[in-house]
């Protein structure tokens, strides 16, 4: 199923006060987990930096300068240059000069993005001290491509980082750097990553006659290649959230029950089936991980200069008065919608539509995304695509971050629809469906198709 390297590649970021959270990490790791380490740390780019050889002398793996494009080999430990950026394709490390731009550069970020990209549940992210918010976005890539993240908890001297990271939602374990490191120990011995080990197909719904059968010799140990296991667990979610998660690919509910299990700590399927069972916080904890995406403001720029170019000429042609409908299927915790509608209104406003009334339907099934994007309060660092004007124009600042002001969150509805069982929409300008379909059956996707040309107005 994995599409990169075999073993668990280990990013690493800190800044102010992470030399001594990265000695102390890399002196109580073992030198034989199987995994590669990839340190950034922030460094003075026109200054040469001791960086490798001091954390040479806490462990005895081999610490090395990137160089060039650098195979990564495991029980390695691979650090940034100064006046670099470091990011991960197809087994090897790369570097690019650093942009020499005023604004913050966010080189953790780089690094962490491009491990989700490419190694998906392999991927694992650190944030260590450091001031500012860089990582925060590339530990949620980590996270919403099935990785495992940490961010360093109170011992930090410089906090900012880690509680941004903690602050987002998107760490799995808040912890001393001597813990994290036991930890990253113990998921290293872990049947689902020791080794890149996966299951060879797919887990579908069992048949009667295959229950009855006993499984073979192991086949606990395989995880989800178990009928019935599986079977439990879908029926515990189904039961809990009145989702039909049997409309998604098996392989990407597969990969979320894994990780879950990996943080966990079990290690078959049958066991983490009777924990399940007993505890409903833990079926909610992984409904929301199986929702788990990818969610920022004016995400893929290109695809909203096409909507600005092409489409919205279209919808308020002729001139209206009648409000613009919109609605943003899975919009996770927000970005999306909101970044459509500042489109809209800046679209009227040079144009010569007049007052238009805007309304925007955003609907997801994870209630505590939805939370999230009713309140709008966003960590600095995920408006790094918002531009200054926008900024000022649509956020007020608050709490480290940046709210939604008053006017767009009402221009806003939020709430939670099951695309297959609930009435859709109607009378809609624009669908934006984006990063869902991938996840679903072909079946699935055939289903949904003519629900939003029922929810779409006529042309």
């Amino acid at each position: 199923m994995h599409r990169g390297t075999i073993f668990p590649i280990v990013g690493i970021g800190a800044s102010a006060g992470g030399l001594e959270a990265l000695t102390l990490l890399l002196s109580h790791v073992g030198v034989s987990t199987g995994m590669a380490f990839v340190i950034v740390q922030h460094l003075d780019p026109k200054r040469e930096s001791a960086l490798a050889e001091l954390l040479s002398r806490q462990t005895r793996m081999p610490v090395r300068e990137v160089s060039g494009r650098t195979a990564i080999q495991p029980n390695e430990v691979y650090v940034i240059p100064p006046g670099s950026d470091i990011s991960f394709s197809k087994g090897a490390l790369t570097l690019r000069p650093r942009p020499t731009s005023r604004a913050p550069h966010l080189s953790i970020d780089v690094l962490f993005e491009s491990l989700a990209r490419d190694q998906h549940e392999q991927a694992i992210g650190v944030i260590l001290s450091g001031t500012g918010t860089d990582g925060t976005r590339g530990l949620e890539a980590i996270k919403a491509e099935c990785g495992i993240t940490f961010a360093q908890d109170d011992s930090a001297k410089y906090a900012s980082m880690p509680r941004s990271a903690v602050a987002a939602g998107c760490v799995d374990f808040v912890l001393p750097p001597a813990k994290i490191a036991a930890e990253l120990s113990r998921i290293a011995n872990h049947p689902h990553v020791r080794g890149g080990t996966r299951p060879q197909s797919s887990p579908k719904p069992a048949t009667a006659s295959q229950r009855s059968q006993p499984a073979p010799n192991g086949a606990e140990d395989e995880g989800l290649t178990v009928g019935t296991d599986y079977e439990k667990i879908m029926v515990l979610l189904q039961n809990r959230s009145r989702a039909d998660f049997t409309l998604y690919k098996p392989n990407t509910i597969q990969r979320r029950i894994a990780r879950r299990m990996v943080l966990g700590k079990f290690e078959t399927a049958a066991r983490y089936a009777r924990f399940l069972q007993r505890n409903p916080k833990e079926v909610d904890v992984l409904f929301a991980d199986l929702l788990s995406g990818v969610s920022s403001f004016f995400r893929n720029p290109e695809a909203f200069e096409a909507l600005r170019r092409k489409v919205f000429p279209q919808i308020f042609k002729p001139k209206r008065a009648d409000p613009i409908r919109v609605w943003t299927v899975g919009c996770s915790s927000g970005q999306e919608a909101y970044s459509i509608a500042m489109l809209l209104i800046e679209y009227a406003e040079v144009g010569s539509a007049g007052i238009v009334p805007i309304q925007v339907y955003a609907t997801d099934l994870n209630e505590s995304a939805l939370s999230k994007a009713r309140q709008g309060l966003y960590a600095k660092n995920l408006l790094a695509d918002v531009s200054p004007a926008r900024l000022k124009r649509f956020f007020v600042e608050e709490h480290g971050g940046y709210r939604v002001n008053m006017m767009l969150r009402e221009m806003c509805v939020f709430a939670r629809h099951n695309l297959f069982n609930d009435p859709p929409f109607s009378r809609i300008d624009l669908i934006s469906c984006r990063n869902l379909l991938i996840h679903l059956e072909s079946d699935a996707q055939k289903q949904i198709l003519p629900t939003f040309h029922y929810a779409l107005k006529p042309g």
